[in-house]
């Protein structure tokens, strides 16, 4: 399999879920502006969105959006246990956590990186940070991970996201839970292997 990434983005989530279950897999870089691989393809011949991530199957076939990646992902390697077994509430519950990620914290980010965004969208996006941060933390209370004891892909999915606070200039600190919980998620194996391979530590 080959992930298509940009460094420190969404992707991040993918690459560590693959690195977790201990699948085969490469990486090619994207360059988002161009829409240009590291090998010079045309990325958007590749993902027609584009935008990343991709994750291109040995038979061509490319699945998209993080969400899907991360539980197809998990499914190749039920061992791991990286998502509860299907038709189970705690999967129902894994798939309330990537929805919330994706919806409530991933694009509450985004207009914090956009140059062209207001300080008016700006603070709006901050505050709605805040807000949903707040109940993040009281969800981890007495919690290794957001579905208890066990890692799983919503945990690389949320490790993902909080990684741009630093980069955004957005405050953590209020929330003691969160640094916690990310300096546990960041001590994994998987997770220092994924963020060496993106350049994103030594």
């Amino acid at each position: 399999m080959k992930l298509y990434f940009a460094p420190g983005a969404c992707p991040l989530a993918s690459h560590i879920a693959l690195a977790e279950a201990g699948l085969d897999y490469t990486l090619e870089r994207v360059d988002l502006g161009s829409k240009r691989t590291a090998a010079g393809a045309d990325f958007l011949a590749i993902n027609p969105k584009g935008y990343v991530p991709a994750l291109e199957l040995k038979d061509g076939t490319v699945l998209t959006e993080g969400p899907a990646i991360v539980q197809f992902v998990a499914d190749l390697a039920p061992d791991r246990q990286l998502a509860p077994a299907h038709g189970t509430l705690e999967r129902y519950r894994l798939i309330e956590w990537l929805n919330f990620i994706s919806a409530e914290l991933h694009k509450s980010f985004t207009p914090l990186f956009r140059a062209a965004a207001t300080p008016e969208a700006k603070e709006a996006a901050r505050a709605a940070l805040r807000q949903r941060l707040e109940w993040v933390a009281g969800q981890l209370d007495g919690r290794d991970y957001l579905l208890g004891t066990q890692f799983s892909v919503a945990d690389a999915y949320l490790f993902t996201v909080l990684t741009w606070a630093g980069l955004v200039h957005f405050d953590l600190s209020p929330w003691p839970r969160l640094s916690t919980y990310m300096q546990r998620v960041a001590e994994r194996p998987a997770v220092q292997q994924a963020l060496r391979e993106e350049g994103l530590v030594k």
